[in-house]
Parts: structure tokens; C-alpha cells; sequence
């Protein structure tokens, strides 16, 4: 199942459905409380928001791991 979707400005996916892709997460209602929980950092920002559109080098920290987007690759 491919998860990223197209925009005018390039391939995104959404920061809940990129934990559940990395298996950081195994459920999206995990992803969506850890989220809200302010247990997620972008770009080493604190995010809350689970819709957060994620691109091409954004980086992506959670539970003492950290990741860097790229929608294209698994």
C-alpha cells in the first residue's frame, strides 16, 4: 500500500502514517496519542499535530530514535 501522496510541491506523508511505516508505531491510534502527547519531535521541534505533512529530508525523532523522511524509499 503506498501511503505518500503527490502535491504541487513535491511527494508528503502525513507524520501518524510515516510512524506506522517505519513500525515506530504498530497502530495508528498509538501514533495518534504519542503524537498528541508531545512525544514526537520534526526537525527538532516538539509536533502535536498527526496530520503534519512530512518531505524529503524532514527529520523525525521519537522513543531515543530518529529518522529522516524520504516518502519514496522503505
Amino acid at each position: 500500500m503506498d501511503e505518500t501522496t503527490q502535491t504541487a510541491t513535491g511527494p508528503f506523508i502525513k507524520l501518524d502514517q510515516f510512524l506506522k511505516w517505519i513500525g515506530a508505531v504498530e497502530t495508528g491510534g498509538h501514533a495518534k496519542q504519542v503524537i498528541q502527547d508531545g512525544q514526537v519531535q520534526v526537525n527538532g521541534e516538539t509536533e502535536t499535530r498527526r496530520g503534519r505533512k512530512l518531505r524529503l529530508g524532514d527529520q523525525v525523532a521519537f522513543g531515543g530514535k530518529s529518522w529522516s523522511v524520504d516518502p519514496e524509499q522503505r
